[in-house]
């Protein structure tokens, strides 16, 4: 279930009521007269279940209550109530499956921003992977899967071309167009330095590192586990499920051919620079198209689920 606080203009109230009575989902319904100060306005609480909130938003939202009032959602954890359970089975779908796309858009729209945060998350992410590249560790290269950012980004680009939003894409792709290359030259410059120090090894071929030889190595499996990933991230963006874990699962394809990048070019090695960023720019166009396709299913059914109530009503 999501708990619904709607302040409404004393004059919409009666459409804003009206829209929630009608919805069979609905439960809770909560009239304050007059409650609100600022906005001006009726105060209206109610609860909704999770697999209608967009559904009962986009009504809402038709009225034009963002103008003159405001509407905010909560997710309400436990709810003990006959009448909240039987709201909860007349609302189609399952609610593990409930998508609310205001949710969505306000999840990515946050994360998609060149912040000092991401990009120091971002180069830390590489140096930690490019360390575990030129000491062949996997457990570096997961440490940096962990930490690594550019999932919000990623995402938001997705929603964005779904959605139809110029302003979240033009962000998303600012983030990932500063994040990626600032990262791949502080890797670049600490390899480097590392070199002269004396750390480094003197080279960094496929043969000395089997561990990690895959980072600049595409192959079908590349493109397999970036669809798989980018499936997977908006599944966990949609459903707000596991998205620590999905974020590194997103990493696994990005943030290691990177670091590679950086790598390779300290040590001017252009056929393992080549083939790092072959593999960074498959990832980032398999993740993002997977990502789309799935948004573009998701969003399919809840149209579904929008003209079905239409015609009910």
């Amino acid at each position: 279930m999501n708990h619904l606080r709607i302040v409404s203009p004393s004059e919409r109230a009666p459409d804003v009521l009206r829209v929630l009575e009608e919805s069979p989902s609905v439960v809770n319904v909560i009239h304050l007269p007059g409650a609100a100060r600022r906005p001006k306005g009726d105060v209206i609480l109610c609860d909704v279940a999770s697999e209608d909130t967009s559904v009962v938003l986009g009504d809402l939202r038709r009225l034009g209550l963002e103008h003159g009032g405001s509407i905010a959602v909560e997710e309400v954890d436990i709810e003990l109530s006959d009448a909240a359970r039987e709201a909860t089975d007349r609302a189609v779908g399952s609610p593990a499956d409930a998508v609310v796309w205001e949710q969505v858009e306000e999840r990515t729209s946050e994360s998609a921003e060149v912040s000092a945060t991401f990009l120091v998350f971002m180069i830390v992410a590489t140096l930690i992977a490019a360390a575990g590249i030129l000491t062949d560790s996997q457990v570096l290269i997961i440490g940096a899967m962990v930490v690594g950012p550019e999932f919000g980004p990623l995402a938001g680009f997705c929603v964005a071309v779904v959605e139809r939003r110029p302003e979240l894409a033009r962000r998303s792709l600012l983030a990932l167009a500063v994040g990626f290359p600032l990262a791949i030259l502080a890797t670049a410059v600490m390899t480097g330095l590392l070199r002269w120090a004396g750390p480094a090894p003197e080279t960094v071929e496929a043969t000395s590192r089997p561990a990690t030889y895959f980072i600049s190595h595409p192959n079908t499996f590349t493109v397999i586990v970036a669809l798989l990933a980018g499936v997977a991230g908006m599944l966990s963006l949609t459903t707000a499920k596991s998205g620590a874990l999905v974020g590194v699962l997103i990493s696994v394809t990005t943030i290691p051919a990177a670091a590679n990048v950086g790598v390779a070019a300290a040590y001017t090695d252009w056929a393992e620079f080549r083939g790092a960023l072959a593999q960074l720019s498959l990832n980032l166009v398999s993740i993002v198209c997977a990502g789309i396709a799935t948004l573009l299913l998701q969003r399919a059914g809840f149209a579904r689920r929008v003209r079905a109530g239409a015609r009910q009503a």
